[in-house]
């Protein structure tokens, strides 16, 4: 789905806003913002790769993206005229308060999303799927 949004006329002089136009915001423009506005967040990153709902560990060695602090949270939204709805995957750093990052994502997903868009967010479901820390895995020696 896409928002459609009418554009509002500013004052005396101006066209009445029907003669402005539309403005249409796909989901995929909403799932971008809400991915970029997670990343704002220093203890949230991208989800773990899962297949069948199970993480897929050592997925990086096949080329699969890894659980990465830098890099944008999974995300999905759907659209409905002036109202949006966001699930995001996201991972947290060990040992932060998940309820606590967790509230901040969904915060700063809300305000960035209705800020840039202008759409109204009713929602924003968040999963962890993963807990990261800054410690490289050792070999291990069998």
């Amino acid at each position: 789905m896409t928002a459609v949004t009418d554009a509002l006329a500013s004052g005396p002089g101006q066209p009445a806003h029907e003669d402005l136009g539309r403005l249409n915001i796909h989901d995929r423009v909403v799932e971008k913002i809400a991915a970029r506005a997670a990343q704002e967040i220093a203890q949230a990153g991208s989800a773990t790769p899962r297949v069948l709902g199970r993480s897929l560990p050592g997925a990086g060695r096949f080329g699969i993206r890894r659980t990465d602090l830098d890099a944008a949270a999974s995300a999905s939204a759907y659209v409905e005229g002036s109202v949006t709805r966001i699930e995001l995957s996201i991972s947290v750093r060990w040992p932060a308060s998940i309820p606590e990052v967790t509230a901040r994502v969904r915060d700063r997903v809300r305000t960035r999303v209705s800020d840039l868009t202008g759409l109204r967010v009713q929602e924003v479901e968040i999963t962890v799927t993963d807990l990261v820390t800054d410690r490289a895995a050792g070999s291990r020696v069998h």
